[in-house]
C-alpha cells in the first residue's frame, strides 16, 4: 500500500470515529560487526526491549522474524562470504544479528503497533462497582500513532546501539574500527 493510500485509509478510519494499528520497518545501515553480547546483552534483545518500551508497541521482530518459522535451516541460514574484501552474508535473514551480536550487514526490524483505545464511537463498560456502562471517547486523539511513532523507533534504536557502542570502547575494543587509529 502506497504512502498516500495509507493516509487516506487512516483518515476515512478517524472519520468513522476509529482507529487503527501498524508496523514500522526499521534499517539501521553501516552498524559495525560486534555489537552485542552472546548471552547477556544480544543486541537484538536490547533493541527488542527497548523498542517494545514504546507507548502502544505490542510486537517486534527482526531479519525474517517470524516467516522464518516456516523456512528450513537450509533455507534460512545466512551463508558468508567474502567480497571486496569484506565478510558479508548472501542473506539477511537475521536482521543483521547472529548469536545476539551484529554482523555488519544492515539490521533489520519491524515493530507493530496497536489501534489508539480511546476511539469516538460509544463502547460498552462496566463502572468501578461492576455496572454495565457506556462510555464514548472525547477530545482529540490520534486515529494512528504509527507516523508520530516512526522517530521514536529511531531514537531508541540509536540510544540502544549507542550503548553497546560505549560498552565496547570501554572495553577498549570498538568493534569495525581499526585499534590503531583510536
Amino acid at each position: 500500500m502506497g504512502h498516500f493510500v495509507r493516509i487516506l485509509h487512516i483518515e476515512q478510519v478517524q472519520e468513522e470515529g476509529d482507529t487503527v494499528g501498524g508496523v514500522i520497518e526499521c534499517r539501521i545501515k553501516n552498524c559495525p560487526p560486534g555489537f552485542g553480547e552472546p548471552v547477556y546483552r544480544k543486541l537484538h534483545a536490547e533493541l527488542g526491549n527497548a523498542i517494545l518500551s514504546i507507548n502502544a508497541c505490542k510486537g517486534f521482530e527482526i531479519g525474517s522474524g517470524f516467516g522464518g518459522t516456516k523456512m528450513r535451516g537450509s533455507e534460512h541460514n545466512d551463508q558468508f562470504i567474502a567480497s571486496d574484501g569484506v565478510i558479508k552474508t548472501t542473506t539477511n535473514n537475521s536482521g543483521g544479528v547472529q548469536g545476539g551480536i551484529s554482523n555488519g550487514m544492515d539490521i533489520v526490524f519491524r515493530a507493530a503497533f496497536k489501534p489508539v483505545s480511546t476511539i469516538m464511537r460509544t463502547q460498552n463498560s462496566v463502572d468501578k462497582d461492576g455496572n454495565p456502562t457506556v462510555i464514548e471517547g472525547k477530545g482529540r486523539h490520534d486515529p494512528c500513532v504509527v507516523p508520530r511513532a516512526v522517530p521514536i523507533v529511531e531514537a531508541m534504536a540509536l540510544i540502544t546501539l549507542m550503548d553497546h557502542w560505549l560498552l565496547s570502547r570501554a572495553s577498549g575494543v570498538i568493534p569495525g574500527v581499526d585499534q590503531g587509529t583510536i
